[in-house]
């Protein structure tokens, strides 16, 4: 469980591929503080640590992963949202975030908003998904490449996002630009309020 704060960048290292899986390993400043089987979040998908190397660590990213996500678009040298589970102890800052990445959006406008950035992202319109809760309301959250986001102006496929420039300058929200493909999760009180419905009908 994530909160959808990013800790920090990590940078890719190296990337293998076998079979339908790959493998990536990165380097973060708190590689040394990890330890094997722990879950971190890279750009909102949830992952296992398999291996840990001197300043690099590695972890796996099957072929469903790679299919929702935009993983399997990442080089060496890109830079990634990375953030530790979630301590239970402490302030939820964002919103309860999975890391189990529902599909892609791209970015398909930007604007200034006097100092901010307005992004607006579009998915594909599936009306059978968004019975099931996969859609975005205004005010509501929303998690891009691992970011816990509060909703503008939603529409059947579109929403728009706000960032600040702190938060654009400690993310690859940096590197985000139109036609950018990018990770999302919708909020799962939706998800489960959608269920529910379908139970009553």
């Amino acid at each position: 469980m994530f909160s959808g704060i990013v800790e920090e960048m990590a940078t890719v290292r190296a990337i293998k591929r076998e079979g339908g899986n790959i493998d990536l390993t990165l380097s973060c400043s708190f590689t040394q503080q990890l330890k094997i089987d722990q879950s971190i979040s890279h750009n909102g998908v949830c992952l296992t640590v398999v291996n840990i190397d001197g300043d690099c660590y590695t972890v796996t990213a099957m072929k469903e992963t790679l299919d929702r996500s935009n993983l399997g678009q990442l080089k060496v040298g890109d830079k990634v949202n990375v953030e530790r589970s979630m301590l239970m102890n402490g302030r939820l800052d964002g919103h309860i975030v999975q890391g189990h990445v529902d599909e892609t959006a791209e970015c398909v406008g930007m604007r200034d908003a006097d100092g901010s950035t307005y992004f607006t992202f579009r998915y594909p319109l599936d009306k059978a998904m968004a019975r099931r809760g996969y859609f975005t309301v205004d005010k509501g959250s929303v998690t891009v490449n691992g970011v816990s986001l509060t909703v503008i102006a939603p529409t059947d496929n579109e929403f728009t996002v706000a960032i600040i420039p702190y938060t654009r300058e400690h993310t690859n929200f940096c590197d985000i630009k139109v036609g950018s493909v990018v990770n999302i999760e919708f909020d799962i009180l939706g998800k489960y309020i959608a269920r529910l419905r379908h139970f009553e009908e």
